[in-house]
């Protein structure tokens, strides 16, 4: 199903770094005293996410995050410490609430995102550019939440890119709001982006009621400069959008345990079926989707964020420029 032939590593950054914290309970009531029947924390974060999934796949890889000097000992006592490379922060580290009854349904609650100061920024940005070179990483993969500054501002990727170029890998980045719009608008090097359906519709200022609607707005962003469109579209599959092809796949999961982390493991599954070829392979690309969405509908079968393993993964039905005219089963509307 996927072909495993990543020969360099994968660097991801995550300058929101968090604890996941999931409750299960038989229904959730709100306004009432409910009581949960499992509590489970670990270390998290998008990055974290799809560099555990990554490792799990046989590739290289390193997860620069941020973690609060509370919970460094929490991190390094993880099932996924070997793979982190924490900055600290003062205090804990933010904390990200999934609650999930019985029938499935998750509701989130995330925690703020604290700024962090302008030392810390460089230290992340120094760590991310050594493990870099550590790995001789062929992709650097920035996720999640820029945060913003404590003097002012947001934290700049420009660094960070030019480290990227220096290295020689290419940089995917899975990010929302006013960072995504910053990225598509000046794209310096960015090869990869990975929208939700919403995060796109406002991106483009567009409403996505069709698989047409989606690729049409991903082709808008394409033309911009961003090499590929990776549109996670949740029970619809992912739809794969560059300047020659378009691919959907879709792989239906056994069940529905968790969603919290499902599109971080799609991402890694994603950059496993690429491998080292590029978007103008169009096999590559719907490779690439195949395994996006298999690791996808696997990760919201699984109760924990990160995923435990990559035993008995759905199959994904690929198809190549798929009919515009297929609705969405969650239109993105504006």
């Amino acid at each position: 199903m996927t072909r495993e032939i990543v020969a360099r590593g994968i660097v991801t950054v995550t300058a929101a770094g968090a604890i996941d914290a999931t409750y299960r309970v038989g229904s959730l009531r709100t306004g009432e005293f409910v009581r949960a029947s499992v509590y489970e924390r670990e270390m998290s974060g998008k990055g974290v996410n799809v560099s555990a999934a990554l490792s799990l796949a046989g590739v290289a890889t390193a997860a620069v995050v941020t973690v609060g000097a509370d919970d460094l000992d929490f991190a390094g006592r993880g099932p996924h410490a070997r793979l982190l490379r924490p900055v600290s922060v003062p205090g804990a580290t933010r904390v990200n609430t999934s609650v999930i009854d019985d029938a499935g349904a998750t509701t989130k609650v995330n925690a703020p995102t604290p700024p962090l100061d302008d030392a810390t920024w460089r230290t992340l940005v120094v760590e991310t550019l050594d493990a870099l070179d550590a790995l001789h990483a062929d992709w650097l993969v920035i996720s999640g939440t820029l945060p913003a500054l404590a003097g002012g501002g947001t934290a700049d990727l420009a660094d960070l890119l030019a480290g990227a170029r220096t290295h020689g890998a290419r940089v995917a980045v899975d990010t929302s709001g006013a960072a995504l719009a910053r990225v598509a608008a000046r794209p310096d090097g960015v090869r990869l982006i990975k929208p939700n359906a919403d995060e796109l519709a406002e991106l483009t200022d567009r409403s996505l009621r069709t698989l047409g609607d989606v690729a049409a707005a991903a082709r808008e962003v394409v033309a911009g400069g961003i090499e590929a469109v990776y549109a996670s579209l949740g029970g619809d599959g992912v739809l794969v959008v560059t300047a020659s092809t378009a691919v959907r796949a879709l792989a239906r999961p056994p069940r529905i345990a968790n969603t919290a982390g499902a599109g971080d493991a799609s991402l890694a599954g994603f950059l496993v079926g690429l491998g080292d070829r590029g978007f103008d392979d169009a096999d590559a690309v719907a490779d690439a989707a195949s395994s996006a969405a298999s690791f996808g509908a696997h990760a919201v079968a699984q109760a924990s964020t990160i995923l435990p393993g990559l035993e008995g993964m759905p199959p994904a039905v690929v198809t190549r420029d798929p009919d515009p005219a297929t609705p969405l089963s969650e239109p993105a509307l504006r």
